[in-house]
């Protein structure tokens, strides 16, 4: 019974708590499309979004993925990624999306910008779209 109880107490107080990753201070509605990829243009259609606190989805230049996100802002760590298992002429591209996304440790969000980047000098540079 006292350990049902714990266990209900600490459900409710973390509900009390804002959401301090990067979902908390994003509007969840919101797709962030990759613009550059290590300062250079990145050609294929590439999105993230934040759709709920510690998670990540979006769609790569070829298939749909989700992951989690739950280092507090302004770090940032992608892990546990999952996607479908679609070709197209982009998978490349796509590999290159997915490992640069895992690889970034900081965001830095700018209204209608968002740059994800890492101790190394790598920059993922995303905008909004609504």
């Amino acid at each position: 019974m006292r350990a049902a109880f714990f266990l209900a107490f600490n459900a409710l107080l973390s509900a009390c708590f804002n959401d301090e990753t990067i979902s908390g201070y994003l509007d969840g509605t919101v797709s962030w499309q990759l613009e550059e990829l290590d300062a250079q243009a990145f050609t294929e259609r590439a999105t993230l979004t934040f759709p709920e606190k510690g998670r990540i989805a979006g769609q790569g230049p070829c298939n749909r993925f989700f992951g989690r996100q739950s280092a507090p802002y302004p770090w940032f760590e992608a892990s546990a990624l999952a996607a479908s298992r679609m070709a197209c002429p982009a998978l490349a591209e796509e590999a290159r999306f997915f490992e640069a996304l895992q690889a970034m440790g900081i965001a830095e969000i700018s209204g209608d910008v968002l740059i994800l980047s890492d101790d190394s000098g790598r920059r993922m540079v995303f905008s909004a779209v609504r």
